[in-house]
């Protein structure tokens, strides 16, 4: 698959739903694929973005994908999602992706756009090393606009719990805390609700519907929960994202109850068991607000007790010229 410098352009096209099973079958197998970019997972909330996505083939062959949504005159990759980007076919090397990215900023003048603001994925979720993309953006002028702070735990090096940690879990199994898998969305939003209202004046990003809808599709999400001894009642949890190599909590929280009996050390130590087999990572989410400009210590602190270090999500600009300035 490798290009020469004496080929033709690459054709972009934009997704349509009848390309969905080819969209849904590369994601799949994509050097940088998780599902959160298969159809099923970026349509949920398709009344909230105008869908942008691009196909790019050669010669006729499905090649990379780019799951995106448009806002004016401006394309990003994507608003909905933690993280966008391109999607690269397992055969492309180095050249091929930067063909791509000329192709790309083609495509993108010939439909209006002015800018492109694009997540590269994490190299935590590559099934291969994936940052050519980083790499071909830099070579066309791209800045970095937005830097967010993660915390996220290497299972191969996996480092003694704090000794604070250690005395919580003591503590929920002395109180008969028990870990597991729950279908009660219903109840733990309402956990999370009041946690997120009461500590930081907001509520979750999905809403109950979507997000019961989403984990009817993906067997990858499930919730887990800590329940008391006595009649099971819900004290923490944590909804899970398991992808090719990384345990991704994405919403974690515990009621004044569970806290007394360190419910969340049980919850993350079951977490740390079961990402240990196939997981590579354990990532915990961002602990920064204002735009990454702002960190919250003691979050960040509580993730790091677990043995969290510091991993990235970066946001890039690329202003494009227009096509007169770049005839």
């Amino acid at each position: 698959m490798q290009r020469q410098a004496t080929e033709p352009m690459l054709s972009v096209k934009s997704y349509v739903p009848e390309a969905q099973p080819d969209w849904d079958a590369f994601v799949r197998t994509a050097r940088n694929g998780v599902f959160l970019f298969e159809r099923g997972y970026l349509d949920y909330h398709a009344d909230r973005f105008e869908d942008a996505s691009l196909m790019f083939y050669d010669d006729g062959e499905l090649v990379a994908l780019l799951p995106a949504h448009r806002v004016g005159t401006d394309w990003v990759s994507h608003g909905g999602l933690t993280f966008g980007g391109l999607l690269m076919h397992p055969g492309c090397g180095a050249a091929d992706v930067l063909a791509q990215f000329d192709a790309l900023v083609a495509a993108l003048q010939e439909r209006g756009a002015g800018r492109l603001l694009y997540k590269p994925v994490p190299h935590l979720y590559h099934r291969q090393p994936a940052e050519d993309d980083v790499y071909a953006l830099h070579r066309l002028g791209a800045r970095v606009v937005r830097t967010d702070l993660s915390t996220t735990v290497d299972l191969a090096r996996r480092p003694p719990l704090a000794k604070g940690r250690r005395h919580a879990l003591s503590k929920a199994r002395r109180a008969g805390v028990e870990v597991r898998v729950s279908e009660d969305y219903a109840a733990y939003w309402t956990l999370l609700g009041e946690v997120l209202a009461e500590r930081h004046g907001v509520a979750p990003t999905h809403r109950l519907d979507e997000m019961q809808l989403l984990a009817r599709r993906f067997a990858q999400i499930q919730l887990v929960g800590a329940h008391a001894a006595d009649g099971g009642a819900l004290l923490a949890g944590a909804v899970t994202y398991r992808y090719d190599g990384v345990l991704h909590t994405q919403y974690l929280a515990s009621s004044p109850a569970g806290r007394e009996v360190g419910a969340m050390d049980a919850v993350i130590a079951h977490l740390l068991d079961v990402a240990s087999e196939g997981c590579r990572w354990l990532n915990f989410g961002v602990s920064t607000i204002d735009q990454g400009r702002q960190l919250n210590a003691g979050l960040a602190a509580q993730k790091e007790m677990f043995g969290g270090r510091g991993t990235v999500l970066q946001t890039l600009e690329l202003v494009l010229p227009s096509r007169s300035d770049s005839a």
